[in-house]
């Protein structure tokens, strides 16, 4: 008997073998047993990994590193290197450099540079005129001569043609390697925070395109009080003079931020009786925009007016005791101990957990503060805060995630953190903490989506999902979206997470095997489908930043080159192209644009590689690189050169419709396939990877001299016979060219 049988979707992704029996399920109809260096869809198809472009190699190949996004505007935005005891600055357009200087000469591997006030193991990128060019790591020889070598250390020769050198931007940072996957951060404008609790926490500052700042955090107001206060009583009728307290605050610029309060001042006066009245005066504090003053009623203090001058005079007025001056009662960041594990933005705070000393305690800043952490006695709404999550165990707060609500994860539970209805926002009266699950999170820093946060399982390496439950309990659900393919989990840990808002919505996870898992992620239309993908290497550390309205993964790649342990900042190329020459499937890869040439250069980062390459859209022959150069048999203009690699996808076991079992313990023959795909070139399919039958990679309508055109539509590829009882299809593309499937549809001649 023979049927056909059609596969619609592919946006269920790769699931675990342990659900091939559950043909009730619709993972069934839309999973896949294998999907390598394919992307799922949001809609369904399945396209191709698109390569990965090389930008630079690490300072410091040697030692493990990070890296995380710095994202100021839309259209501003930067991964930071973030390495032992530096960081380094990387977007699309390559690595932040100082200014240019010129080059007297270059003799051998000796570069004369008037005054270059460079240090020994600086990177130095030279160059013809800011074209082209190299980087490289310097030893300084004298005030005005240094050696170059390659980022490994041995001596390199840069070009005699090169003019001009520009030093690589860095700054210095307090971290070693065991501190770097431990740092969580959070982003507001232009600064980021940076915490970990071995370490005082950190403010990163962008001053200007090559003016950044890595400080301690300060949790003091950033005002300070006046200096010189007095108080003169000047008395008229000197009856029951009583003695009268005063303090003098310093309101900033912003009108938010308030000084601690002066030492106090007192005079004798009896302010009841006619004429007498009493002055209290101070002197100018720096970035004053006004002083407030206070004074002592029944053992409290009480506002009793403001200025822009320098005195008050206080003639009876009635004090305020619903307003008080600040007082600093919070400790944090100030000694080892103290300094915070996690924290975030939410309701206009900063917001810190997670000490040594107070495992369980949450901090807040001020209302529409950083960095105040000031409070009042009594409190007032915008007072800092300072609390604990009382749990049934003592848990230490990992991460503070800010949704609707804030959300504290622990290592046992995760916290909602809100107003309980008597205000619109949190305050020290209308502050809740209650728990919404006990699955727990581990130390990697969670991501936040459209409405949920996709953090790590504390207790294994699943990844969770934490969103409002829409059913209106007023609770948060947690549920593992690790459950359809738990074989890509079990026995790894996922050791970094990002995540990517367009073109499509994508988890990435970074495993501790150097694997990249990718999840695509639209719970609204109940998608969730996980791919792997693999590299010549082993991928450490991913951020997610957006350039020309798209987000784009960014990653290290360890790798071994020529000998050498490397580490490489890559990123992921767009899946989107105008023509096949633009498109870009290699790996670590570089483009050449320009008049026709056989030989490329600059290619140094690939020393002793066999690459593959792609020549105005023709796959052109596999070659080693040598001396950082490559040489093609036919010139081109549009050169793609990288390091190659495969991509999978086999169906999950044939289920067919109608038939008893669906089919199973029925000997089945896949004769033919039918695969519809989009923008595509060279596929492979067979009953298994170790038979595969190529489909003709030209048409006949295809311009002598040119390359094969790109494929839309259905492709009928006969493929050997293998009488097996799951009849699973595989496919392979292995050339530099893009493949997108639709469907597939299936003939099978069905046995008894």
């Amino acid at each position: 008997m023979s049927t056909k049988t059609l596969q619609r979707s592919f946006a269920g992704g790769e699931i675990t073998p342990e659900l091939f029996g559950r043909l009730d399920l619709p993972k069934n109809q839309t999973g896949m047993q294998k999907v390598l260096n394919f992307l799922v869809l949001p809609h369904g198809p399945l396209a191709r990994r698109p390569g990965t472009a090389f930008l630079n190699e690490s300072r410091d190949s040697t030692n493990i590193s990070r890296i995380i996004p710095f994202v100021y505007s839309a259209s501003q935005a930067m991964v930071l290197e973030l390495g032992v005891g530096y960081m380094r600055f990387h977007n699309g357009n390559g690595t932040l450099l100082e200014a240019n200087y010129a080059i007297v000469s270059v003799a051998g591997n000796t570069v004369t540079q008037t005054a270059h006030g460079y240090a020994t193991g600086d990177w130095v990128f030279l160059s013809l005129s800011g074209a082209g060019g190299r980087f490289f790591k310097i030893t300084v020889t004298g005030a005005n001569t240094y050696t170059t070598a390659d980022p490994g250390g041995t001596a390199a020769n840069p070009s005699g043609a090169y003019n001009q050198a520009a030093r690589v931007y860095q700054i210095t940072t307090p971290y070693v390697a065991d501190d770097l996957f431990s740092i969580v951060y959070a982003q507001n404008a232009d600064v980021i925070t940076l915490t970990l609790n071995s370490k005082p926490t950190q403010e990163l500052r962008r001053l200007g395109a090559t003016n950044w700042t890595l400080t301690a955090a300060s949790f003091a107001p950033t005002v300070s009080a006046p200096t010189a206060p007095s108080a003169v009583a000047t008395v008229a009728v000197a009856t029951n003079l009583t003695a009268q307290r005063y303090v003098v605050t310093t309101m900033a610029n912003d009108l938010v931020t308030e000084s601690l309060q002066t030492a106090v001042v007192t005079c004798n006066n009896n302010l009841t009786l006619a004429g007498n009245y009493n002055t209290i005066s101070w002197t100018a504090a720096a970035g004053a925009n006004r002083y407030y003053v206070y004074k002592q009623r029944g053992g409290a203090w009480g506002y009793i007016g403001q200025t822009t001058s320098l005195s008050l005079i206080d003639d009876n007025i009635t004090a305020d005791t619903t307003q008080v001056p600040p007082e600093a009662n919070i400790s944090l960041n100030a000694a080892a101990g103290d300094y915070p594990a996690a924290t975030t933005y939410h309701e206009q705070r900063r917001w810190f957990g997670g000490t040594i000393n107070s495992a369980q305690r949450i901090y807040a800043t001020r209302n529409a503060t950083d960095s105040n952490m000031t409070s009042s006695v009594p409190s007032r709404d915008d007072d800092a805060l300072q609390f604990r999550i009382a749990a049934a165990q003592q848990n230490a707060i990992r991460h503070l995630v800010p949704l609707a609500d804030l959300l504290a994860l622990t290592a046992g539970g995760e916290f909602r953190i809100y107003s309980d209805g008597s205000s619109s926002a949190i305050t020290p009266k209308s502050l809740t903490v209650k728990p919404q699950a006990y699955c727990g999170a581990n130390g990697v820093q969670p991501v936040v989506t459209s409405g949920s946060a996709l953090y790590v399982q504390a207790q294994g390496s699943h990844v969770r999902e934490i969103a409002y439950d829409p059913s209106g309990t007023g609770f948060y659900r947690t549920v593992d979206i690790s459950l359809m393919a738990p074989h890509l989990f079990n026995g790894y840990n996922v050791v970094q997470l990002a995540y990517c808002r367009a073109p499509d919505q994508m988890l990435w996870a970074v495993r501790s095997d150097g694997t990249l898992l990718g999840l695509t992620y639209v719970p609204d239309q109940n998608v969730y489908g996980w791919h792997q993908h693999v590299t010549d290497g082993f991928v450490e550390s991913i951020a997610v930043i957006p350039e020309n309205n798209t987000d784009v993964l960014y990653m290290i790649v360890r790798r071994t080159v020529n000998g050498r342990t490397v580490r490489y900042i890559e990123k992921l190329q767009t899946r989107i192209f105008t023509t096949l020459a633009s498109c870009f499937y290699v790996d670590s890869g570089l483009t050449y644009s320009g008049s026709p040439v056989s030989t490329v250069t600059g290619l140094w980062h690939l020393e002793g590689k066999t690459v593959s390459i792609l020549a105005d859209g023709a796959v052109a022959p596999s070659v080693v690189v040598t001396n950082g150069a490559i040489t093609l048999v036919t010139p081109a203009s549009t050169i793609s050169i990288g390091l190659g690699y495969v991509s999978d996808a086999q169906t999950v076991p044939l289920d067919l419709e109608g038939a008893a079992a669906g089919g199973t313990g029925t000997m089945k023959n896949v004769n033919k396939v039918h695969i519809r795909v989009a923008q595509s070139s060279l596929v492979s399919a067979g009953p298994s990877f170790s038979r595969l039958t190529d489909y003709p990679s030209r048409a006949v309508s295809d311009p002598y001299g040119s390359p094969p055109a790109l494929r839309n539509g259905e492709l009928p590829l006969a493929i050997g016979a293998s009488w097996q009882s799951d009849a699973t299809v595989c496919v392979r593309a292995s050339a530099p060219l893009p493949l997108t499937m639709l469907s597939m549809a299936i003939e099978v001649a069905v046995g008894g």
